[in-house]
């Protein structure tokens, strides 16, 4: 029996900016970009949560549900170094880490867990070496599987730890919201709700046959989840699958000017972070947001792997100019690349880029 941790920092940047600031402890936090600017929340404090501030929403939209909200602008080296130091603290407990962000990881400790007194006594052990030595809060799920685990550190937020007992999946899982399954975003959630799918336990008495039929593979993936069946193995490593830079404009433009010194510019970023992991990718992609928040992406596949600027720029040039039209305005543009070249060896990755 396998026993799996994920560890997730509770509203990390802000957290982080409360800490280095005692004025914001208690008091409504954003961290972001500017609403003059067009920015948006990366992080919003638990007090700022309560008005119905979230992650990804536009900062003019923050500040109008949350009139005493402060901001302040993100601090992307300060995050790193306390993510670098967390990380050694989780190798220290087991090598098998497999971080999916800055501020969250899996860990097995299977190997650890009769010895340890038990996979939560883990958990408890860390969330408080955690606190006493950074100052922050850890929410930690325990259970068999990354999905359970994931799913369990999201239950009790801030400063949670829930265990999903072996055997305990069923229960566990079958009142909970569908929309808290791994891999069921809004429009996935919607679309089942409006089937009369309601929770996990609607998903897992519907047969696999229904969901294929009106979700493909995924629908086969998310019956296994919703069975509580993961035998996904914690990765150690995990391999970069795209590199992309993104920029919201200060005004929305639909000239092809301004779009094409956009593209290049990021074009240029993304060749950069491609040389310094030695990648070179096949599909270049862009991602797109229009001045009503419609967002979509167009990718091309090329004939041989990309790294230079000027060839990223290039196909990407013609995948925005594709969708340029008279009256069509754009608040986002990203550029990515993915499909990665197997024969070349990646190299450690640095910070990664926005994604798209």
């Amino acid at each position: 029996m396998r026993h799996i941790l994920h560890a997730d920092f509770d509203a990390f940047y802000a957290s982080v900016e409360q800490l280095d600031n005692p004025e914001l402890r208690g008091r409504p936090l954003a961290v972001g970009g500017s609403a003059q600017v067009r920015g948006v929340v990366a992080s919003a404090s638990y007090e700022a949560r309560e008005f119905g501030v979230r992650s990804a929403m536009p900062m003019r939209t923050a500040m109008q549900r949350c009139p005493g909200l402060l901001r302040v602008s993100p601090r992307f080296g300060r995050y790193r170094n306390v993510s670098r130091r967390v990380m050694e603290m989780f190798t220290e407990i087991t090598p098998l880490v497999e971080p999916l962000s800055l501020d969250e990881a899996y860990l097995d400790v299977t190997r650890l867990a009769d010895a340890e007194g038990g996979a939560p006594e883990i958990a408890r052990r860390l969330k408080r070496r955690v606190k006493d030595e950074l100052g922050l809060t850890i929410s930690v799920g325990v259970g068999a599987s990354k999905s359970i685990s994931k799913i369990a550190s999201d239950l009790e937020k801030p400063d949670g730890l829930t265990v999903v007992t072996p055997g305990g999946e069923a229960a566990f899982l079958t009142p909970l919201p569908v929309g808290l399954l791994p891999g069921v975003g809004p429009k996935t959630q919607e679309r089942l709700k409006s089937e009369g799918v309601q929770t996990v336990g609607d998903l897992a008495s519907r047969p696999v046959d229904w969901l294929v039929d009106r979700f493909g593979r995924n629908g086969a993936y998310m019956k296994r989840l919703a069975m509580g069946q993961d035998d996904r193995p914690v990765q150690t490593d995990r391999d970069t699958k795209s590199v992309s830079s993104e920029t919201t404009l200060v005004r929305d433009t639909g000239d092809a000017e301004a779009l094409h010194e956009l593209v290049s510019r990021l074009s240029r970023d993304v060749s950069r972070s491609l040389e310094r992991r030695d990648l070179r990718g096949r599909t270049v992609k862009v991602k797109l947001r229009l001045s009503d928040f419609t967002t979509f992406t167009r990718q091309t596949t090329m004939a041989e792997p990309v790294q230079a600027a000027d060839e990223i720029a290039a196909a990407a040039d013609t995948l925005v100019k594709a969708e340029t039209a008279p009256g069509r305005l754009f608040r986002l543009v990203g550029v990515g690349v993915s499909g990665f070249d197997d024969s070349v060896e990646e190299r450690p990755a640095q910070a990664r880029l926005p994604g798209l």
